[in-house]
């Protein structure tokens, strides 16, 4: 019994991992979703009350919002996936002493069509 448990612990994903994977089944759709709904989304077993204790903690943080229809209620992302990444970004930034040799190594590793991307919206031309 011993081993199997530890299977499992080993085979379990982190609270950041399950919040990834029920924000990215909210970004690919356009309409809000139930908890049952992201359940089936989402790859390998996962209860629905882990699901829904998942969506309750992304609701507090205030990065889903719920829609309330009868009893059951669904949800959809506050923000999409490049808003969420800009704003990690600056917080990331802002907890660092130097954000400008944060950014000179952040940019120094970019891929080149990464850097080209950069490069033309410092320039002000759409990319």
């Amino acid at each position: 019994m011993a081993g199997t448990d530890s299977r499992v612990r080993a085979e379990r994903r982190s609270a950041g991992e399950l919040e990834s994977e029920v924000l990215a089944a909210l970004w690919a759709t356009d309409r809000p979703l139930t908890p049952a709904e992201i359940q089936a989304e989402i790859d390998g077993p996962l209860a629905y009350n882990t699901v829904h204790t998942i969506l309750k903690r992304l609701y507090d943080k205030g990065l889903v919002l719920r829609d309330a229809a009868g009893r059951r209620g669904a949800y959809r992302p506050a923000k999409n996936a490049a808003e969420l990444t800009a704003e990690a970004m600056h917080e990331a930034l802002d907890r660092g002493p130097d954000p400008i040799a944060a950014l000179q190594q952040f940019v120094s590793g970019l891929r080149p069509e990464e850097e080209k991307a950069l490069r033309d919206l410092l320039a002000g031309d759409a990319v």
